[in-house]
């Protein structure tokens, strides 16, 4: 038998064909070499070394092992780090200035901010020696307010977030409180964004409980309020809360809340004889800066809740007696001077005095309605079909309780916005058309809005604002002159 080369023969290769051979093998060999190099040099992973982190944590922060400083505070002693505690900008001022402590082995702290704890202060402290924290809601106040003390940015700002994140009706006016105290902007725009979403869509009695006469007032006067149905539930739910902030102790259901207020507001009439209007009393008196800005010219553009306002006896004569004269002068304008609405861009006015109203559509369908109201004769039906949004002019095409307008020409300005919440109130969809101008003829109709249907949430919630009427007069709160 043959060897192994007698068997297989390989073609004979002059000299020249063995170098290109060499260099075609030299050239895929560096270039495998640069590929594997790019590889390496490409970053694949960005975890963290976690049992690193956990073992400074563990041996250093809850061991204090090879400790430099203790820390007193509250009665508790924590053995900690001045390398880590210098990350606090409250502890790298001290260690770095002239101060008796930047030398010292034990230090006792001051807690001048009763919402600081030892549980705030142990999450703060061990915040130092980790990257990740969990902070649960219901302890973010004493954990903020110990990072406000320590100075410690990152931390603050995780809390910041933590607020957000969890708004809801038990937690927004402790959270608002708090961004208040410790400067949180955007924790607090947050805060009054979900109770202008949710004071009248989602009305809740411990809520009301809570709000104060500051916050309140700040949400009243607001043209955002998310107002359900018309102007006169803006009174309504005001007369509700005010009943709730001199009884705090009524324990019952919303449904029975509105009953018992005014139950209570005739009994003071009766027996006590009270004859002065409530806000002009020593016990209604701090009640008067939140119903200034109740917008009464769309309360008493209402027969019904003119009455009602008439008989609870709660606003002084003379705000109501310049709203009736200033209505009256308004709907005079209308039919003799020619005031068709407003023509000109004036977001001031509109924000200041713009009629609020809106409405709740439980579930997907057709639907169309008009506001209660006289609006100087312009009958303004809307319409929501096949997810379009429609205002429409009525004048002679549908039957209409009140006198309309007979004009050739109505013009009004006007903001659209829809809504649909989570079980928190928290925005689930949302949609706006801004601050429009509107000129309708005599039944025509106008397209507001077309929806798309895969952002649609019911229920879906449908608020307006209007101007139907040139701006002619300056307002601040009830009290209104003419130019």
């Amino acid at each position: 038998m043959g060897s192994l080369g007698s068997r297989f023969q390989y073609p004979a290769q002059g000299p020249e064909e063995c170098k290109k051979r060499k260099r075609n093998a030299q050239c895929d060999c560096d270039s495998d070499q640069e590929e594997d190099e790019a590889i390496l040099d490409t970053p694949r992973s960005r975890k963290k070394l976690k049992s690193t982190s956990r073992y400074i944590y563990q041996t250093l922060f809850l061991n204090g092992e090879n400790s430099d400083i203790r820390i007193c505070a509250l009665g508790q002693e924590w053995n900690l780090h001045k390398v880590y505690l210098c990350q606090s900008g409250y502890f790298s001022s001290m260690f770095s200035g002239s101060w008796k402590e930047s030398n010292m082995m034990e230090i006792n702290l001051e807690i001048p901010d009763q919402n600081i704890d030892t549980e705030a202060l142990q999450v703060a402290f061990g915040s130092l020696y980790r990257d990740d924290v969990l902070i649960k809601p219901s302890r973010v106040v004493s954990i903020l307010a110990a990072a406000c003390m320590l100075q410690l940015d990152g931390l603050i700002q995780q809390c910041g977030e933590t607020m957000k994140e969890n708004i809801s009706a038990k937690t927004v006016c402790g959270y608002y409180t708090c961004a208040t105290i410790y400067g949180l902007d955007s924790v607090m725009k947050k805060c009054l964004e979900w109770l202008l979403n949710n004071l009248m869509t989602h009305q809740n009695v411990e809520l009301m409980k809570e709000l104060g006469y500051v916050l309140m007032e700040q949400l009243i006067q607001s043209s955002d309020l998310f107002v359900m149905q018309v102007e006169m539930d803006v009174y309504t739910a005001l007369k509700k809360w005010m009943f709730l902030q001199i009884n705090p102790s009524w324990d019952g259901p919303i449904k029975q809340l509105l009953a018992d207020a005014d139950a209570w507001l005739c009994k003071r009439r009766t027996d006590l004889c009270e004859k002065e209007p409530f806000l002009n009393t020593e016990e209604g008196a701090p009640f008067r800066s939140v119903f200034k800005y109740v917008r009464l010219q769309y309360i008493i553009n209402d027969l019904a809740s003119a009455r009602i306002l008439e008989r609870d006896n709660i606003l002084p004569p003379d705000w109501l007696t310049s709203v009736y004269k200033n209505q009256w002068f308004a709907m005079l304008r209308t039919e003799f001077d020619n005031d068709n609405g407003p023509q000109e861009a004036n977001k001031e006015e509109f924000e200041l005095s713009s009629m609020r109203c809106g409405r709740k559509l439980a579930k997907d369908g057709d639907y169309c309605w008009r506001w209660t109201g006289f609006n100087f004769g312009f009958d303004l039906l809307v319409t929501y079909t096949n997810r379009f949004i429609v205002f429409k002019r009525n004048t002679l095409s549908q039957p209409c309780g009140g006198a309309v307008s007979l004009q050739a020409r109505r013009h009004l300005a006007y903001r659209l916005r829809l809504a649909s919440f989570d079980n928190r109130g928290k925005l689930v969809c949302s949609r706006s058309t801004g601050y429009q101008l509107l000129t309708l003829e005599k039944d025509q109709e106008y397209v507001v809005m077309n929806l798309d249907s895969r952002l649609l949430s019911f229920p879906l919630y449908v608020c307006c604002n209007f101007l139907y009427t040139s701006p002619q007069w300056k307002t601040c709160g009830p009290e209104t002159s003419f130019f």
